[in-house]
């Protein structure tokens, strides 16, 4: 009896499973619809092109501030003694 009980359970879980995993059919768009989506998917790339943009530029302003807080502050490290400069490769 147990067992009837969970196989109709599991039966109807895989069924509904199914079912709420299908897909629904896109819309047909017409031509107005389809010229508003380009346009709407050109403002959105201009958009992201403007943003991008001004992201560089705000970067490249904390990086110049960076490097003069850096100049002012910091000398640059000696080189060490004795050292050798490194070989571009290695023979042996």
């Amino acid at each position: 009896m147990e067992t009837g009980k969970l196989l109709a359970a599991a039966l109807v879980m895989a069924l509904g499973a199914g079912i709420a995993n299908a897909k629904i059919p896109a819309p047909v768009m017409d031509d107005a619809a389809k010229a508003k989506a380009e346009e709407a998917k050109a403002k959105a790339a201009d958009a992201a092109k403007k943003g991008a943009e001004l992201l560089a530029k705000s970067q490249d302003r904390v990086a110049d501030r960076y490097k003069k807080a850096q100049g002012k502050s910091a000398k640059p490290a000696p080189a060490a003694k004795g050292a050798k400069p490194a070989a571009a490769g290695t023979k042996k």
